[in-house]
């Protein structure tokens, strides 16, 4: 990243940037002098971050509305912006679906998949070779705590998120020595509409304390400007992360299904 500096016309791509942490992450950018290209279904909501941003950082603020979750519509979206240069990408677009695997819908759980892991990779696949070409720009993929350790009852979510923190490490040491950043950002429970789409906004997990958006994107964005390889947002969440591989599996899969549980 150094060949560029701070304000001069960099240009961040973010999913999942009409609200919470993606917009959150994007105003992180955009006070970094980045100009913004804005991604997510909702059409009126990105234009109202546009808006905002733009007049708040004076930056060049994009919107482009589309479903990641459409097979394909990573791809499709990169074509759409052709040759528009994107230095940093923030993939942190998803969505999660409680409930036991038996009784989910099949379609939502495979839309999960598309829109956690297929639109990630095809939007990467775009961009990283142009990244590893010019020497600087970088890839700040937003996973979760759930990436540590199997989900009862969020089983794919889970999953989706594993494959998310995996793929990241991976790439991070691909593009060691290139002057290419890559991060992972895992949150733990967070203040937005996210739980209630997914249905666990009564589980116990939340009880224990939920960190704010604003808050988990400064952390991620000051570790990815630190090529910092995975940032786990809170002390105790990084605590239980990192606790995993040493506690006995069973213990595990128990403990999450009751922190999943109402």
């Amino acid at each position: 990243m150094a060949r560029k500096q701070k304000g001069s016309g960099l240009t961040a791509l973010v999913t999942g940037a009409s609200g919470g942490i993606g917009l959150e992450l994007a105003r992180c950018f955009a006070k970094d002098g980045y100009d913004l290209i804005l991604v997510a279904r909702s059409a009126d909501k990105l234009q109202v971050a546009a808006d905002d941003l733009g007049k708040r950082y004076r930056v060049q603020v994009a919107v482009a509305a589309c479903d990641l979750g459409a097979v394909g519509a990573g791809a499709a979206l990169a074509e759409r912006l052709g040759d528009r240069p994107v230095d940093v990408l923030v993939n942190n677009a998803g969505y999660g679906d409680a409930g036991s695997f038996a009784a989910t819908d099949l379609k939502a759980q495979l839309g999960m998949i598309d829109l956690n892991i297929r639109a990630l990779v095809e939007l990467t696949h775009v961009y990283w070779p142009r990244m590893l070409k010019n020497g600087y720009g970088g890839v700040l993929n937003v996973a979760s705590t759930a990436a540590f350790q199997p989900g009862p009852f969020m089983a794919i979510y889970y999953a989706s998120k594993a494959f998310v923190l995996s793929f990241s490490e991976a790439l991070w040491e691909e593009a060691r020595g290139t002057g290419v950043y890559v991060s992972c950002l895992c949150p733990g429970a967070t203040e937005s509409d996210f739980h209630v789409r997914a249905g666990t906004d009564k589980v116990r997990l939340l009880r224990m304390g939920q960190m704010s958006a604003a808050k988990v994107a400064r952390l991620g964005h000051r570790a990815f400007k630190a090529n910092r390889r995975v940032k786990i947002a809170g002390l105790r969440n990084a605590f239980m992360a990192w606790s995993v591989p040493f506690s006995p599996r069973p213990l595990v899969l128990r403990l999450v299904r009751y922190l999943q549980s109402a």
